[in-house]
């Protein structure tokens, strides 16, 4: 089945059952928790992985400039809305860019074995949303070579021979398992995937390009050619000088060996670039090489990339120290998103005019792992929330929030490491319940269009937008960034009065909350009163009971009164006949059924090796077999659309086949 625009990010619900998958069974080494070696390589010290670290910040003081008590004027019919965002097709606007190098981490070991808490996230996010972008990729996409096989069956492996300058990015070798694995995921949850072809020289290697579209098919959306190209000469990626023209160029000689390889179907309409990372380049600089122009019926996505602040300091000693305490701050107002959307409002709008989606392809807290105590905290959860509203307020089509191995902060989900997983679950960072709530705003009507109302409050803490629907008000976004110090809640809370013109208010209205002790907080963070639960107990599914709260409203007086913990977030819905309304955990959710048996659990020869923004830290050198007696596992293989692969969950044995069932 092809799509006449698979860019125009409204894609159908696909099926796609794969044939054919033979995979072995891979356990990677992981450093064990607690464990990271020193520099040199040699005597282990007694640390916490960055994913699971504990560290709590300060909360900011309390600010003076912040109204408690104020009243928001909405519109009914959109057409009364001016600056209204474009229509957001079906696909969670929040999507994930997970890094090449950890891609068994996240997704699962092969192709046979699938990560259950991960299916499990997913699932929530397509009930909501539809459908799920993710891309696999980042810095080390562009040393990637594939090989046709590796050792003891692995289908992702690492190389130290080619290192970035400052990212310490190590080639990557792959097989065709990689696109095996992404086309089972597919097969289960409703997920589209953008791939990267290397570009670290014009010697091109295509393999991705032929096998992702030989197998992927109309899974997938998009081919990124290449990834920060403004930082290659910085990074010693590109002889000085390197300039947008030379990037314009070399993205037109790619194309041309695209089509004159005769295993490349496909070379219109599945092209992303030009991917800035908005350091040494503007858009605008590529914009003027005349690209749009010149490969505009090539072009998928127009993409950038960006980071508000980095931690590169303390993870490389590159750059200058950033304090994650003073930082904080900066992180908890409604400018923080404003400041980081604003130097591409121009970009937004050329993209409109060529009819062409504007993507956020790469962001997250922090680059270089992101900070202790800010990216996996609360006030992340808002901070991502908010940015993630005004994107899709500007008129970006997506974003895709970057995901890492276990030594970064700022991870949406983690694995715990592999000889672990006989006693601990998944770990949910803060902000993937951002990814959720904006899923659950904006919707599945292919309609929603978002406008920011925080100008007619007047405060920096406390920003709102509007969600249209069908040219309808459908849902109002309230945010409260003030936290409430020394362990006190309840003076800093809000009372917002919304009131409708005209037709006036209903007679009640549905509130969800986000919701957590403070900022700085990092567990028992809660969505309508449900947790994915705490470090090390996530199996993807909701815990607790739904709480939707139902709010009457004055309709005498016009007033729906809402109140909004500090620090905290709530939806409104005044479409209160909408199933998302009830929705709590998906319908459709995976489990395992297989015992737990002590064979072939995993045996580790840790070595640090920071990598860019995956961050794996781990040395690849020494791989064991899963499969006892043997260095090779069984593959898995689908047919008829029926389940046929083990998937592989948390809180078990590794070494263990597990067989996925649909609850």
């Amino acid at each position: 089945m092809r799509l006449s625009s698979p860019c125009s990010l409204a894609l159908s619900l696909l099926s796609l059952a794969q044939t054919g998958v033979n995979a072995a069974v891979t356990v990677y080494g992981q450093t064990p928790l607690g464990v990271t070696r020193s520099a040199s390589g040699t005597e282990p010290t007694q640390t916490t992985l960055a994913a699971y670290n504990d560290t709590e910040l300060i909360p900011p003081p309390l600010p003076t400039s912040v109204v408690r008590e104020f009243k928001v004027d909405l519109q009914r019919d959109a057409a009364s809305v001016p600056n209204l965002s474009i229509p957001h097709k079906t696909a969670s606007f929040f999507g994930f860019s997970i890094e090449m190098s950890v891609i068994n981490q996240v997704l699962g070991k092969n192709s046979s074995h699938l990560q259950v808490p991960f299916l499990n996230l997913i699932s929530n996010l397509q009930e909501r949303a539809g459908h799920v972008l993710i891309r696999l990729g980042g810095n080390t996409q562009e040393y990637a070579v594939m090989v046709d096989q590796l050792e003891n069956g692995r289908a992702i492996a690492k190389e130290k021979a080619s290192l970035t300058q400052t990212t310490l990015t190590p080639a990557v070798l792959y097989t065709v398992d990689l696109f095996y694995i992404a086309a089972n995921i597919s097969s289960l949850v409703n997920v589209n995937w953008f791939l990267g072809i290397p570009f670290n020289d014009t010697n091109w290697r295509l393999a991705i390009a032929e096998y992702g579209q030989a197998i992927l098919g109309d899974r997938l959306v998009g081919l990124q050619a290449g990834n920060e190209p403004d930082l290659y000469e910085r990074h010693g990626h590109r002889p000085a000088p390197y300039t947008p023209q030379d990037y314009n160029r070399e993205f037109g000689e790619l194309i041309q060996a695209m089509q004159a390889n005769g295993n490349i179907p496909r070379t219109n309409d599945i092209l992303i670039g030009p991917s800035l990372a908005t350091g040494d380049w503007e858009p605008q600089m590529v914009w003027d090489t005349g690209f749009i122009d010149n490969y505009r019926d090539n072009l998928c996505v127009l993409t950038v990339e960006h980071y508000p602040n980095n931690n590169c300091h303390a993870q490389f000693g590159t750059g200058s120290f950033q304090d994650p305490q003073t930082n904080f701050p900066s992180y908890l107002t409604h400018n923080a998103g404003v400041q980081l959307v604003n130097p591409y409002l121009s970009s937004t709008a050329l993209a409109q005019q060529y009819d062409k989606p504007f993507m956020m392809f790469e962001t997250n807290t922090a680059s270089c792992g992101g900070f202790p105590g800010i990216s996996d905290s609360f006030g992340a959860a808002l901070w991502a929330l908010d940015y993630g509203f005004q994107m899709a307020y500007s008129n970006f089509s997506n974003a895709l929030l970057h995901i890492g191995g276990q030594n970064v902060f700022y991870n949406p989900f983690t694995a715990p490491p592999t000889n672990e997983t006989g006693f601990h679950e998944w770990t949910v960072g803060a902000i993937y319940y951002s990814v959720l709530v904006l899923a659950e705003a904006l919707g599945k009507s292919n309609t929603s269009q978002v406008v920011d109302l925080t100008g007619a409050i007047g405060s920096e803490f406390t920003p709102a937008y509007g969600v249209y629907e069908n040219s309808q008000l459908s849902k109002v976004a309230l945010f409260n960034y003030v936290d409430d110090l020394e362990g006190t809640r309840g003076p800093s809370d809000l009372q917002v009065t919304l009131s409708v013109p005209g037709s006036g208010v209903p007679g009640s209205v549905k509130v969800k909350y986000l919701d957590a002790k403070s900022v700085s907080s990092k567990y028992n963070i809660t969505w309508a009163g449900q947790t994915f639960g705490n470090k090390f107990e996530v199996d993807g599914r909701f815990k607790g009971d739904l709480n939707v709260v139902d709010i009457p409203c004055d309709t005498a007086n016009n007033a729906c009164i809402i109140p909004v913990k500090a620090p905290g977030f709530a939806l409104v819905f005044f479409n209160t006949d909408d199933d998302i309304t009830e929705l709590g955990q998906a319908t459709s959710t995976f489990t395992t059924s297989a015992h737990t048996k002590f064979l072939n659990t995993a045996t580790i020869d840790p070595e640090v090796l920071a990598t860019s923004n995956g961050h794996s830290g781990k040395d690849r050198a020494r791989m064991g077999s899963t499969s006892k007696g043997s260095t090779n596992g069984v593959g898995r293989r689908m047919s008829g659309g029926k389940l046929g692969l083990s998937v592989l969950g948390g809180g078990v044995v590794m070494g263990v086949i597990f067989v996925a069932t649909m609850m």
